[in-house]
Parts: structure tokens; sequence; C-alpha cells
């Protein structure tokens, strides 16, 4: 069977309506709301207009129903444009898949048409202030009283939790079960008993809004249940395992930013009586971003096709994820040493692609536990 490393007519188009968006209505505002630390909600709605908002909802439903390969490629080019920005659909699509995942189809025409009937965010509820990494130690509650179940708790660091229409809640029902006793349940925004708290001071991706979520006495209909009992953790997982790889691909793009603008700098800044390019020093600089970038996106590729094909994908997601966020924060680093003491100025953007994109090396799963993933699937071979 011949290997295709070609985009197809429609996937070319979407990638051109992407950049194009990127260029004209991210990149010039992003340096704004990263300082005013605001989501740029007037963005959103064009990401809406164009359709590139929820896009991975089903057509039946009222989306596009893109695959994975559409996502990362669109994805590339709206971190291009702002990594921080590019987060809040990202975001929303992690929050629409565990109920693409696991509900049912009354459950998806009712939670998707809140999402596609006008401009609208979805959210994953899973990081609480106590477990981080250990997701099964969670501690927010879910008792079943009747026909609801009523949370008390708290979540934290979550993407456009305060925001989003509908957020994917996991809760348990009984701690001592650990990954056994989780639940996943939607809560829709305005149910009396859930609150979002804005935080504030984050190091980068200032321009997606990041909450601690808090739960007292939050009645949520049964019926918002996603799955069974003792679902919930599965449910979270196989999201992640699909959800990293559009991380990976925000990163090739904020890395390919970062190329662009050091070979940029590297061209018109002069030293010793000529443009820096012509140092050798600073061509291998530029030829490692471009050289982790074609490497990133190739296996980002993989990843996505794997996932579009129905074929395991937990470990390819996790070296795509793990590799590029990696690499892309080397990239911002060497092209803030490419512009010397004005890279650490605001005056140029490299500095604000490595505050950026180091969020990547840490949320959806830490770069540790991308390796833990990865080790076990070679110890289980």
């Amino acid at each position: 069977m011949p290997i295709d490393f070609s985009l197809t007519d429609e996937q070319k188009e979407l990638q051109k309506l992407a950049r194009r968006f990127a260029r004209e209505q991210i990149a010039p505002i992003a340096a704004e709301y990263d300082a005013k630390e605001e989501v740029p909600w007037g963005v959103v709605e064009k990401l809406y207009e164009v359709g590139l908002l929820n896009a991975i909802i089903p057509e039946e439903y009222g989306g596009l129903g893109l695959g994975m390969l559409e996502e990362v490629i669109i994805g590339e080019e709206l971190a291009w444009g702002c990594m921080g920005i590019y987060t809040i659909p990202m975001a929303s699509d992690l929050g629409i898949t565990p109920i693409l995942l696991a509900g049912n189809h009354e459950q998806k025409q009712r939670f998707f048409k809140k999402l596609t009937e006008k401009p609208a965010l979805a959210a994953f509820a899973l990081s609480e202030p106590g477990n981080g990494s250990d997701a099964a130690a969670l501690r927010t509650r879910a008792v079943r009283e009747g026909d609801h179940y009523v949370l008390n708790g708290t979540k934290t660091w979550i993407s456009n939790g305060g925001e989003a229409e509908t957020v994917v809640v996991f809760a348990t029902i009984a701690p001592e079960l650990r990954h056994k006793g989780v639940i996943a349940i939607v809560v829709e925004k305005g149910t009396p008993g859930f609150t979002a708290h804005k935080l504030h001071g984050k190091m980068g991706q200032r321009a997606s809004g990041t909450y601690e979520l808090v739960f007292e006495d939050c009645r949520v209909p049964a019926e918002n249940l996603l799955g069974q009992e003792g679902d919930g953790f599965k449910i979270a997982m196989h999201t992640l395992d699909k959800t990293r790889i559009p991380v990976a691909a925000g990163s090739v793009g904020v890395a390919r930013r970062a190329l662009e603008e050091a070979t940029r700098y590297a061209k018109e800044r002069e030293a010793f009586g000529k443009p820096i390019a012509d140092f050798q020093a600073i061509q291998f600089k530029l030829a490692e971003m471009l050289m982790g970038i074609e490497t990133a996106r190739a296996y980002t590729y993989y990843a996505a096709w794997l996932t579009d094909q129905g074929l395991p994908q937990a470990h390819a997601a996790a070296i795509a994820k793990a590799y590029a966020s990696e690499m892309a924060f080397e990239a911002a680093n060497q092209a803030i040493q490419i512009h010397g003491g004005f890279g650490y100025m605001h005056e140029y953007p490299v500095e604000k692609l490595l505050r950026d994109v180091k969020l990547n090396q840490i949320y959806e799963g830490t770069n540790e536990i991308q390796r833990l993933i990865i080790a076990r699937h070679i110890l289980n071979s």
C-alpha cells in the first residue's frame, strides 16, 4: 500500500482559511490581549462565523464533523498567531470529546445544540488543587439523590471554565474506589451551586481564561451522566489520548513562528559588518529549529492519522505531545537568543512564544506522564 503525504484539496483550503485567519484576526491583537489578560471574545465570534469553532461536532448535530488530521492542520495555523488564543477553541474541543465518546444520541443533540447555534464554548474539568497528575485521586463528590447528582468540590486550572456553556465534570461517588468510582457528568452554565472564579497571574497563555470551579450542593440532572457510574476515569483518559494531539499541533505552530521571527531578525541585524544570518552559529540554530518542526509535524500528522483510522494511538499522542512541546520551547528559547537583548523585551514577540508554549509541557498531562505512557507501551508490547 503506497504512503501518501499529500493533503486533500479540502484540507488545503482549511489550512489556507486558518492561516489567513491567524494572520488577519489573531496575530495583530495577540500582544494586546496577553497584556490585558482578557479573552478576545470578538475572535471567538469570528471563529464561529468562518466555521472554525467546535468544528469536530458531527454534521448530524450541526457541526462540520472534522477529523483529527483536519483539527491539527487548523491548530498549527491558529497557534502560529497566538497559542493562548488557540487554547480557547482547542479546550472547547477537549470539552466536546467526552460527549462524542460516551454521550448517547439525546445528550449529543441537547448539548451540541448549545455549541452550534451561537458562538459558544465547552470545557473539561478534571484537575483539582490536590490531584494534579494523579487524576484518580480527585475529591469532588457526587451523591445520587433521586433523579439528580449533588456535586460538592473544587476544580482548578480549567480552560474556558467561566465562559463555557457546558462543562464535563469528573467527580467521585466513592473516593476509596479511586478510578473505579469516578463519573463524568455535564454541568450547564448557570446551574445553581456552580460558580467560576478566574485565575490571574499566569506566566503565559494569558488570552485564554483559566478558572477555579466551585460546586456547592450543585444539583445536576442524572440524565446528564455520560456512560455509567464508574466510567468517568476511562472517559477522561480516552479523551486525553485524543486531545493531546492538537496540543502537539499548537506547539508546531509556535515553533514555526519562532523560526520565522528569528530568521527575519537574523537577516536584518548586523554585527561585525554583516547580517548575523551569515554566521554559522546562527545558521545552526535555524537549522535545528527546522529539523524539529518538520519532525514534530510529521509525527503529529501520523498520530492524527492513527486516530482517524480508529487505530490505537495513545502512545503516539504521548510522543507527539511531549516531543513537539519540548521542541517548541527550545525553538522559542533559541529565537530569544538570536534576538539577544531585544528578545527579552515585549517589543518583539519571541518572549511571549516562550511563555505561552511552556504550558504545552504541562497541561493535558505533563510530559513526565507522557513518558510513563510511552514506557508502558514499550513494556506491554
